[in-house]
């Protein structure tokens, strides 16, 4: 599975889950929508603009996209 976190720096929801990944060694893709490219390619594959966003692919290639960042917290978590 891979993982990419899309995060606004000023977003203190964003700042929540970076903290707990950096806390935890978690070393996964950021993708911060100060860059428009990336703003850009969260709405086209998740449907919306809000961060944090969790984007993960499985190894079957489904695509799963994640919003509330108690649940990406909880996610990481439990794997």
């Amino acid at each position: 599975m891979t993982h990419t976190l899309y995060y606004n720096k000023y977003c203190f929801f964003c700042q929540k889950v970076l903290r707990f990944l950096k806390g935890k060694g978690f070393d996964i893709d950021m993708r911060s929508t100060a860059d428009r490219k990336y703003q850009s390619e969260l709405v086209a594959g998740g449907g919306k603009g809000q961060v944090p966003c969790l984007r993960i692919e499985k190894e079957d290639g489904q695509i799963q996209w994640m919003y509330e960042s108690n649940d990406i917290i909880k996610y990481f978590s439990s794997n």
